[in-house]
C-alpha cells in the first residue's frame, strides 16, 4: 500500500478547495470510494490513477510520491541554479542583504568540507542545514491554520523534535569528524592543514564568499552580545 497516494491525492483536493463529494462525482467514483483511497484503505487500479492524474494535472509518478514535483520532473545537481542572493525581489533592503550573506556563507562551509575530503563532513553539514530550513519552513507553514498538513509525511506533533534529535546527531558527527575521531565506521578529517583558517586565507580562497561569512559572524555576535548583555541586565546581576 503506497502511503503517499493517499496523503498527496486527499493534498491535492483541499488545496483546490473541491469537495470530496465533488472530486468522486467529477472522477466517476463514489464518494466512500474515494474517501477509502484517501484514508489508505484501498489501493486504486492503474487506471484510476492515470485518471486522478489527469484531474489534478499531475503526473502519476508524483501522486505515487516518487517525485516531489508535480510535474514529476527529476532533477540533478547540475540542474540547480546558482543562487547568490542577487535575485531582486520584492522585499526591503535588509532582507535580501541577510539572504546574500546566509547563501554565501553556506557556500563557503560547503567549500571547506570539501577541501577536508571527508564524505562524513560533508553529509552531516548538509543533514544539518536540510533539517534546520525544513524546521523553519514548517513552522511558517504551521502559522496559518488552513494550511494541509497532508503536504508532510511526519505529523507535526513529532516532526519538530524528531528534526531536533537528527541535528543534534548531525552536529555530534560533525565536531567528532572535524576533530579526526571516526565515528561508527564513519571517515573523518585526516589533514587539519585543510582547514586551517585566517582572514587571510578566507580573502585569497574564497573571495567570492568571505566577506559574506565575515558579515555574518559580525553580525551573529552583535546578536549575541545583546542578547547577554540584556539578560544580565534583567536578572540584576549588573546592579
Amino acid at each position: 500500500m503506497n502511503s503517499d497516494f493517499a496523503r498527496i491525492i486527499t493534498l491535492q483536493r483541499k488545496e483546490r478547495h473541491i469537495s470530496q463529494k465533488q472530486a468522486a462525482a467529477d472522477l466517476g467514483i463514489s464518494q466512500a470510494l474515494l474517501s477509502h483511497y484517501e484514508k489508505g484503505i484501498r489501493e486504486c487500479g492503474l487506471n484510476f490513477l492515470v485518471k486522478i492524474a489527469n484531474y489534478y494535472n499531475v503526473s502519476c509518478d508524483y501522486l505515487l510520491g516518487r517525485t516531489n514535483e508535480p510535474e514529476g520532473k527529476t532533477i540533478s545537481i547540475e540542474d540547480i541554479p546558482d543562487d547568490d542572493g542577487n535575485n531582486k525581489m520584492p522585499s526591503p533592503e535588509i532582507i535580501n542583504f541577510n539572504r546574500r550573506i546566509i547563501n554565501n556563507s553556506i557556500s563557503l562551509l560547503f567549500n571547506l568540507a570539501q577541501k577536508a575530503n571527508s564524505i562524513t563532513l560533508i553529509k552531516e553539514v548538509s543533514s544539518y542545514l536540510m533539517l534546520s530550513v525544513y524546521k523553519l519552513f514548517r513552522i511558517v507553514y504551521n502559522a496559518n491554520p488552513h494550511n494541509d498538513q497532508k503536504l508532510f509525511r511526519i505529523p507535526k506533533v513529532i516532526a519538530n523534535d524528531s528534526a531536533n534529535a537528527i541535528i543534534s546527531m548531525s552536529e555530534a558527527d560533525i565536531k567528532a569528524a572535524s576533530s579526526g575521531i571516526a565515528l561508527d565506521g564513519n571517515d573523518c578529517v585526516d589533514n587539519f592543514n585543510t582547514l586551517y583558517i585566517t582572514t587571510a586565507t578566507l580573502s585569497k580562497d574564497y573571495s567570492q564568499y568571505s566577506s559574506s561569512l565575515l558579515n555574518l559572524i559580525k553580525r551573529s555576535e552583535e546578536s549575541i552580545s545583546r542578547t547577554r548583555a540584556k539578560y544580565r541586565s534583567d536578572d540584576g546581576s549588573e546592579n
